[in-house]
């Protein structure tokens, strides 16, 4: 089964409604220039009325890690999602718990076209997930833009080797079963294309992007 999350929770209403949906986990925003962003009161409140069952996770950008630890202790987060540079040096961040590397495509998709060899993966620690985004320098996350699936689809099977390839950007409830079918990721992540507006969910575009996942996860097998 393909695992799905549902980021940039703000309020209880809308993680409730992506627990009844079927998502495996539901993400909270500690980035200050995010409209996403929460406070860790607020996430802590959310994740103590949800189930155990279901990931919390925090998503941070290019903060100490001894504060994404802090933070994670005191919103009682089972998961942390690096979202801005810590691609570059992730052993720096080799923090107890699940750990997700977001990885820009469009930076990686770049190299590639350069000179044979010129490419070099980051190291990334087996045990953690990579998240492929269309984010920018300028525009973390939440652009509501796809990458180019086609061109990233080898990369993304040469990184389901070894570790857990989770897809963002762009992503919404009439794409989502065509791009998991084509690049069969461990894992979807969405914000923007289940919204109403930023940072509150539209509960029947939310309810139909997990379906469309689960229905798509059915017919494969």
């Amino acid at each position: 089964m393909t695992w799905v999350k549902i980021c940039g929770m703000t309020n209880l209403e809308d993680a409730l409604v992506a627990v009844d949906a079927g998502a495996d986990a539901v993400g909270f925003v500690f980035y200050e220039k995010s409209p996403r962003c929460v406070s860790v009161e607020t996430a802590r409140e959310i994740v103590a009325e949800l189930p155990s069952c279901v990931e919390k996770v925090g998503v941070f950008v290019n903060e100490p890690p001894e504060r994404v630890s802090a933070i994670a202790d005191d919103a009682c987060l089972t998961a942390v999602q690096f979202h801005g540079d810590e691609y570059q040096n992730p052993e720096r961040y080799s923090i107890g718990g699940k750990l997700f590397f977001s990885f820009p495509v469009s930076e990686a998709l770049r190299e590639l076209r350069g000179p044979i060899g010129s490419f070099t993966l980051p190291k990334f620690p087996k045990s953690s997930g990579i998240l492929l985004d269309s984010g920018t320098q300028a525009i973390r996350g939440g652009t509501g833009k796809t990458f180019a699936w086609g061109e990233a689809r080898w990369l993304i099977q040469g990184l389901t080797r070894v570790h857990s390839v989770v897809i963002a950007g762009g992503l919404t409830p009439s794409n989502v079963a065509w791009a998991a079918e084509f690049l069969r990721p461990w894992g979807v992540d969405v914000a923007s294309g289940v919204e109403a507006s930023p940072g509150k969910k539209d509960p029947e575009k939310l309810r139909a992007f997990v379906r469309a996942v689960r229905e798509m996860d059915r017919r494969s097998g």
